[in-house]
């Protein structure tokens, strides 16, 4: 998880995960990545172009206006981040924040990453960097209003699990940059600092992200949907500490990919949200974590 960053990087925190106990370990495994092959439909299909269109720049971070299959042009739009992006600071362990009001402005680019002008957060309608590193915020303005003023339409977010080998584009408000690489595979358990996250989505060693790449949407190229949240990669080598998640396999193997990246799926966010783009955390399927007593 990135840090604020002090000095040249200029801030922005990337997520993180659960402490392994203190003392003996588990044995730590190698991390080299394997080269992996393509799945075939990803060899046959041709890559949709990507560029920042949707894509906005928080103080420290970046994030993305996004659509919900459901949504509807008059719906206030949703901005797609990290939970540790959040301006208060990062959710500790095990909290989740709902409907929290907050005045946060993004800048929204065109699509060469041109400054488009200011969008601004009503709420921050769910933040967690609980099972996931993730943030939505409301807007003031509903997609319609965007597009009309701007001219810049939402990013679709995927509704099915992303695929091993699909290529993908990290697209980097903050930065103005675009990294490309593939998904190497997954990360049943990632853990980093007090943070735990599941199911997380490693990269293979093209996209060499840093901080204030965080809350960057992950795009799968094979369909031009958001398949993820780009939230942090192991910089130094350690093992589960902050800015070194580590892999945990159900027996405690701990293994460690020093300099690879990883992002939180968000196939799951549209069954969490109801009619007018409302959060809605009791809806059937709905697997994001509650807030604590409910």
């Amino acid at each position: 998880m990135h840090r604020p960053l002090s000095s040249a990087l200029a801030g922005a925190v990337l997520g993180a995960a659960a402490l392994v106990g203190a003392g003996a370990g588990p044995a730590v495994a190698d991390a080299h990545l394997p080269a992996q092959p393509l799945q075939a439909q990803h060899h046959k299909a041709k890559p949709l172009a990507v560029d920042f269109a949707g894509t906005v720049a928080l103080s420290n971070c970046s994030g993305s206006v996004v659509r919900l299959p459901n949504s509807q042009d008059t719906d206030k739009a949703l901005v797609l981040s990290n939970g540790h992006c959040l301006e208060s600071g990062m959710p500790g362990a095990g909290e989740v924040v709902v409907d929290k009001p907050s005045t946060r402005s993004f800048t929204l680019l065109s699509s060469t990453g041109s400054n488009k002008g200011t969008v601004r957060a009503s709420k921050i309608a769910y933040a967690t960097m609980t099972d996931t590193d993730v943030s939505l915020y409301e807007l003031t303005s509903t997609y319609a209003d965007i597009q009309k003023k701007y001219g810049i339409k939402a990013l679709q977010l995927a509704t099915e699990h992303p695929t091993q080998g699909a290529s993908i584009k990290v697209v980097s408000g903050y930065w103005k940059k675009i990294y490309s690489c593939n998904i190497d595979g997954f990360a049943p358990t990632l853990k980093e600092g007090e943070w735990t996250w599941k199911d997380s989505v490693r990269y293979t060693s093209g996209c060499d992200i840093i901080g204030g790449t965080s809350g960057s949407p992950v795009i799968d190229t094979a369909t031009g949907k958001v398949a993820a949240v780009n939230n942090t990669l192991n910089e130094d080598g350690g093992r589960c500490t902050l800015n070194n998640p580590c892999e945990v396999a159900a027996d405690g193997t701990v293994t460690v990919h020093q300099g690879i990246g990883y992002a939180q799926e968000t196939y799951g966010i549209p069954k969490c949200f109801g009619t007018g783009n409302k959060l809605d955390l009791g809806r059937e399927g709905c697997t994001l974590p509650k807030p604590a007593g409910e």
